[in-house]
């Protein structure tokens, strides 16, 4: 018999109990920055440097920080659901924690890309990014990160894993940023949905769904044994 399709959306609050700073909460990374200054475009003509520093911090904190239980239960999950991550998030710590199936819609901290070739993609050994660092074809590389402004490319592929799911739960995520939080509209209306983040829920018009109101790593217990139930 084969496996029921688990989908799960994840968002900065999954990560945030490792220690990754999000970036709307008191305290975050747009505090110190501002998000045109290093996280569109038109930043990265302006002011290489600066991207690239700001990025390398954050490849910094994210070497230091490790999985916590939220992330390690959805990985323990696999043994009992298909499981598919689907995730706002740009580190690795679903990977870490041994999720098999992992999606970034946002793009990945410890990748990096060329800027003349999109498909050009190279994994990271180091925090470090610099200038002069170069792809194969001679150009610089860049952050393999969606920034503001640019197309979030897998969001079809994300839809279309959301239209398959047999149980969807979105995880520290208040479903406010768009496009990705327009998932949820693609599950279907019989399917059995959870969100578990401890923020206010205000999209009244999306199908029904239960919501625990705790952080990730102290509502996914409380979640996993909702999830059982539809083994």
């Amino acid at each position: 018999m084969s496996k029921k399709r688990l989908v799960v959306f994840t968002g900065a609050g999954i990560s945030a109990e490792s220690g990754i700073k999000t970036f709307r909460d008191t305290g975050g990374l747009w505090e110190q920055y501002k998000i045109e200054d290093v996280a569109t475009p038109e930043a990265w003509d302006r002011n290489r440097d600066l991207v690239l520093d700001f990025y390398n911090q954050r490849r910094r904190q994210l070497l230091a920080a490790e999985p916590n239980a939220a992330h390690l239960l959805l990985a323990d999950l696999q043994k009992k659901f298909d499981v598919q991550v689907i995730t706002q998030n740009v580190d690795d710590l679903h990977e870490r924690a041994g999720s098999k199936k992992v999606l970034h819609l946002h793009g990945e901290l410890m990748k990096a890309r060329s800027t003349q070739d999109p498909d050009l993609i190279y994994t990271l050994k180091s925090a470090d990014l610099n200038p002069g660092d170069l792809c194969e074809k001679g150009s610089q590389l860049r952050p393999h990160i969606v920034w503001f402004g640019e197309l979030v490319h897998e969001m079809d592929r994300a839809n279309h894993l959301a239209a398959e799911a047999d149980l969807f739960v979105v995880i520290g995520t208040s479903l406010n940023v768009y496009p990705a939080a327009s998932i949820i509209n693609f599950v279907r209306a019989y399917v059995p949905t959870w969100l578990l983040d401890p923020g206010e829920f205000y999209l009244d018009y999306v199908k029904e769904l239960k919501h625990i109101r705790q952080t990730a790593v102290k509502g996914t217990p409380i979640l996993k044994q909702e999830l059982l139930k539809h083994v």
